[in-house]
């Protein structure tokens, strides 16, 4: 018996049902524990190569074991043949492997009477491989524990929807997200361009387009350029009051990582 196979076997504790092997893998995955030996137990459930999936969240709007049933049903009727289900708290998390019918918008569509209408619903964007997999369970947890922070979530919730939320409770993905798409897009490579300093002047002096072209000695419309090609090339408007947050979280983020 090899050492890896000797691993999932501690991990299963002697325990090889199909059952207990996903409460396994689901239980890796959403606490970001997606190497060699998870791969091995996905594999055990079929779950191999580089697939694509996705992930779909909600509180249950039955018990947990009706809503999962639901869940599942769901994905099968749509010719899927890969779906794991576990729940984290008060929250039900869905996976499924993209197949068939089986894509995010559809599969959403089906599975939401499984969820409380009431209550916040995430979709994650599609995801490849046991990693991917991961990242799509841990968005979905996240974003379901967020999502309190927006006043009217919208239904269900999508992946920017709650970047500086997410970061705030420590999800890495969000932190990752908002380095490398906003701070360092606005950083970019010419130390010339305005653009950053543009963007955290009026972020600073309380988003006033005359307040920061005073600061930086320019016209306001100057300003107001600058801000949106700022936006064309992060998707963050600095005028929109949502976008501003956004645009603060990273900048701080981004400050603290790169000093």
């Amino acid at each position: 018996m090899d050492s890896e196979r000797a691993d999932i076997l501690d991990l299963l504790a002697g325990h090889t049902d199909d059952s207990t092997i996903e409460r396994l893998a689901f239980e890796c995955l959403v606490t970001n524990m997606a190497d060699e030996r998870v791969v091995s137990l996905m594999n055990v459930l079929d779950w191999r190569g580089a697939f694509d999936c996705f992930a779909i969240g909600g509180v249950p709007a039955s018990n947990p074991a009706s809503a999962s049933f639901a869940a599942r049903k769901a994905v099968r009727d749509l010719g899927g043949t890969q779906v794991m289900v576990g729940t984290y708290g008060n929250f039900l998390l869905v996976l499924a492997r993209q197949m068939n019918a089986v894509t995010p918008e559809v599969t959403c569509t089906a599975i939401m009477p499984a969820f409380k209408e009431d209550e916040p619903a995430y979709l994650s964007p599609v995801r490849s491989g046991v990693q991917g997999a991961s990242h799509a369970l841990r968005e979905t947890l996240f974003s379901l524990q967020a999502a309190p922070a927006l006043p009217s979530p919208t239904r269900p919730l999508r992946a920017d929807e709650l970047l500086p939320e997410r970061a705030l409770l420590g999800d890495d993905y969000a932190r990752e997200e908002l380095y490398q798409n906003v701070y360092k897009v606005l950083r970019g490579d010419n130390p010339d361009d305005p653009t950053y300093l543009t963007v955290s002047t009026f972020l600073q002096h309380g988003n006033s387009l005359e307040n920061t072209a005073k600061e930086l000695n320019v016209h306001p419309n100057t300003v107001r350029y600058r801000l949106k090609r700022a936006a064309e090339t992060t998707g963050w408007d600095a005028t929109d009051p949502r976008d501003a947050y956004v645009l603060t979280t990273a900048l701080a983020i981004g400050r603290m990582r790169d000093r």
